[in-house]
């Protein structure tokens, strides 16, 4: 908890990188690494392409890519208990349509998992983790007051880096970009990674509003560019879409600071944050037949009875994690697999299962095609 070494290997996105991998780690073969490729569980190889009469990469890393495009939002202090319970229009009705007279077919593929944080819970240690899959330990709380910059691997630092060609699915030969809206902590820990990026100020605990706004202030026209949400996302246009997105509301953590969890101002905060995500997941639900977007809406802690967090008490630890597939996620030619949420964590088939928030880096790196 006290001492903690940094690594300065990146996973490569180079031919055989996996294979190669596989090798060193579990010691493959190569009869045995060829069966991965040539079943597509593996796509560290390089392949003949039409297009410019060149070589090119399938479309992964490592692993065939599974989704167009990603949304995160994070709820800060979402408590699991929030998430199941105080999320009725967003969580509630994708959960269990038939109670809400929802028709479920039309709206993808949804689970809720308690989602585990390692102590501290504190935002910066928890951003940490959720990025690079790391423990920070309480050592680093330090950097919770800012210049903390990333130097370890993450999934921010590979989708701005992994070559676009080697990733890229439907021939879009236009690199995309990667958005963030909200909590400015992700800034001091991701300077420059983001293209398109709109921090806002997150020490003042009692101001319940300022980030929300500017959150929901941009959220649409994010959305407007995430690939593969809209029809007329064409490769040729001057302005490329959104690969990934990442909007940080603040606000519910803030109540819990000024108010506690129980009471009128946290009532009215969470009602916000349905509305907000019930909007976003229904214009998710409505992608083209053919994309396929996912949307992972998570707390990165939670909050005691009196609305604190950094420890490792349940109530801190347990915060909420629902993932949301748009219905082309079951649609997409040259996929045996049904892709519904069941890929998040080992062994995670019935809802409400417990998963580890480091898990969510492999995940994700896995849906992107990332090394």
């Amino acid at each position: 908890f006290l001492s903690r070494t940094s690594f300065d290997h990146r996973s490569s996105c180079a031919p055989g990188a996996a294979g190669n991998l596989l090798k060193a780690a579990l010691d493959l073969n190569d009869n045995e690494i060829r069966f991965l490729r040539e079943n597509r569980w593996l796509s560290d190889y390089l392949r003949h392409s039409d297009h410019h009469n060149v070589t090119e990469r399938n479309d992964g890393c490592w692993a065939p890519r599974k989704v167009d495009s990603m949304a995160i939002i994070v709820v800060d202090a979402l408590r699991f208990d929030f998430a199941r319970d105080h999320l009725p229009l967003s969580v509630g009705s994708r959960l269990f349509p038939d109670n809400n007279g929802q028709n479920k077919t039309s709206r993808g593929f949804s689970k809720l998992y308690q989602f585990v944080a390692d102590p501290p819970t504190v935002t910066m240690q928890r951003l940490k983790g959720l990025t690079t899959g790391g423990l920070p330990t309480f050592a680093d709380i330090t950097g919770s007051f800012g210049g903390a910059s990333i130097e370890e691997d993450s999934w921010v630092e590979q989708l701005k880096n992994s070559p676009w060609e080697q990733r890229m699915m439907h021939n879009n030969y236009h690199k995309p970009q990667i958005a963030f809206v909200g909590d400015d902590t992700w800034i001091d820990l991701f300077p420059t990674q983001f293209d398109d990026a709109h921090p806002y100020p997150s020490f003042n605990t009692r101001d319940l509003d300022t980030v929300d706004n500017g959150c929901l202030l941009h959220l649409p026209r994010l959305l407007d560019r995430l690939a593969g949400l809209k029809t007329n996302n064409d490769p040729t246009t001057k302005v490329p879409p959104f690969e990934l997105m990442v909007s940080h509301f603040l606000g519910v953590d803030h109540v819990g600071h000024t108010y506690g969890p129980n009471n009128r101002h946290m009532e009215k905060k969470l009602h916000q944050m349905d509305n907000m995500l019930s909007s976003t997941l229904d214009r998710i639900d409505n992608a083209p037949e053919k994309s396929c977007i996912v949307a992972f809406v998570l707390g990165d802690h939670g909050m005691t009875e009196d609305g604190n967090h950094g420890g490792g008490t349940s109530e801190e630890v347990n915060a909420g994690l629902f993932v949301h597939f748009s219905p082309g996620c079951n649609a997409r030619e040259g996929y045996d697999q049904r892709i519904d949420g069941r890929e998040i964590g080992s062994e995670s088939t019935q809802a409400f299962d417990s998963i580890h928030q480091i898990d969510l880096v492999p995940t994700i790196s896995l849906l992107l095609g990332l090394p």
